[in-house]
């Protein structure tokens, strides 16, 4: 295993993904990702490949934007996006599953701006009875490689405070700041639509339990990966998990959440919600063309930065490659990249 605070440089390279796989008859790796959004899909993406482990999904229930917000408006459902997006990226058949379920209705004029997997899941939701058993039948339908568990099934807004004690309600408002300024994120916290308290739901607990690896991110800060951790239970689980807890950290700042922010930023408030450090934290060395640098630049966003000799790492190891993907426009994590470099992880540790 790693000793603390070293900092393992990672080729990463796709052709290596398979290199530390366990014999054929070794108990699998029991691997528990924590987040939503983009990020999670990237992360998932990659794990679906991968030999010798068991994949559990959780996923926070606060998307409030497009299909998923007027879903939940409308019926009082739980917000489908983000578990569909997991689904997708967990489908032998997800090349053909992300064509079909992303296509939006644009005749019916009550289905205009739906997506055909968010009507889905709706629709096996109603008819098993209950979201999980809902997202269950899903999965059973594209065969996906792992199990998938909303964070609560209680209906609950994201909610923000800012450092001038003003509060910002709902996490697409919280995504997209209004203006060229706003005050800093102070914390974050849910309130329940129909009742005094939020519960987690009970598998993602014996998930948590079960794990050798927690992974949290990559994800927005404040609207995919901390949303889970104030969802009461979920954090005490994690405090007393004998699992390696890791982070991914994000490639790139986001104005109005993470603006200025450096990885150990990101690690302290992370840590602030947990109230136990993290083993490590998984970060990508690689930099962006400059063109796309400043396109981002005008977003006003930057690339995270992490420097190996800070005395902050003394106690987390840091494991870095090249973890990038771009298509010209958006930068993300490559998921067969960041598959590789885990499956080092996972595999490679515990033979040190």
């Amino acid at each position: 295993m790693a000793a603390s605070g070293e900092v393992l440089q990672q080729p990463a390279k796709e052709s290596d993904k398979r290199m530390n796989a366990p014999p054929n008859d070794a108990a699998p790796v029991h691997v528990v990702t924590i987040g939503g959004g983009s990020g999670q899909f990237a992360l998932l993406s990659g794990l679906r490949e991968m030999e010798g482990i068991s994949i559990t999904a959780v996923v926070s229930m606060m998307d409030s934007g497009g299909s998923t917000g007027r879903l939940r408006d409308e019926l009082g459902i739980l917000p489908p996006g983000d578990i569909l997006k997991c689904v997708v990226a967990l489908s032998p058949h997800h090349t053909f599953a992300r064509t079909i379920l992303q296509k939006r209705f644009e005749k019916d004029a009550r289905l205009i701006g739906h997506n055909a997997g968010n009507m889905l899941l709706t629709m096996l939701s109603r008819y098993t009875g209950s979201f999980p058993s809902g997202v269950a039948a899903l999965c059973e339908i594209l065969e996906a490689k792992g199990t998938i568990l909303p964070v609560t099934t209680d209906p609950a807004t994201l909610v923000a405070e800012l450092t001038d004690g003003s509060r910002i309600f709902g996490e697409q408002a919280i995504d997209m700041p209004r203006g060229h300024q706003r005050e800093k994120i102070r914390d974050v916290f849910l309130v329940p639509h129909h009742s005094d308290t939020i519960h987690v739901y009970p598998p993602v607990i014996k998930a948590i339990t079960a794990a050798d690896y927690i992974l949290l991110g990559p994800g927005d800060l404040f609207t995919s990966i901390i949303p889970n951790l104030v969802v009461p239970g979920v954090a005490d689980a994690l405090r007393t998990s004998k699992a390696r807890l890791i982070h991914i950290v994000n490639l790139m700042t986001k104005f109005g959440e993470t603006h200025n922010f450096e990885a150990p930023d990101f690690v302290d408030r992370l840590e602030a919600y947990l109230k136990r450090s993290v083993d490590g934290v998984v970060y990508n060395s690689r930099l962006p063309s400059e063109e796309i640098c400043r396109m981002y630049h005008e977003q006003k966003s930057e690339c995270v930065r992490l420097d190996p000799e800070n005395p902050f790492w003394s106690k987390r190891t840091v494991f870095s490659g090249d973890l990038l993907e771009s298509d010209g426009a958006v930068l993300r994590h490559h998921p067969r990249k960041l598959a590789a470099l885990l499956q080092t992880i996972f595999f490679q540790e515990n033979k040190e």
